[in-house]
């Protein structure tokens, strides 16, 4: 099957495209994640451990978020459009120090 992988922030820096097409034949999110990172090493370790999504990473199918669907175990169709984010933290620096 075909998918459209879009990459954002370090993760399109690991991999050096801004969105790739591929043809996979994973069955799961899950399977896609680990297929990603075979094939882009800067992903390494960086998408999914033992089953389970790296930490707060957002993995996309069509706008939707995974976690919101089965997961890892969330079934590949052709056609997805599957977006890749990595976690952001920080905060807000306020800019009064009074405050």
């Amino acid at each position: 099957m075909q998918v459209e992988c879009r990459f954002f922030g370090p993760f399109r820096e690991a991999v050096g495209e801004r969105s790739v097409e591929i043809t996979t034949d994973a069955e799961t999110y899950g399977d896609l994640l680990a297929e990603l990172e075979d094939r882009y090493p800067g992903l390494s370790g960086r998408l999914i451990d033992d089953g389970s999504l790296v930490g707060e990473v957002a993995v996309t199918r069509n706008r939707k978020n995974i976690r919101h669907l089965e997961g890892p175990d969330t079934r590949l169709t052709d056609g997805d459009v599957v977006r890749l984010t990595p976690s952001v933290y920080g905060g807000c620096v306020n800019a009064d120090p009074k405050r």
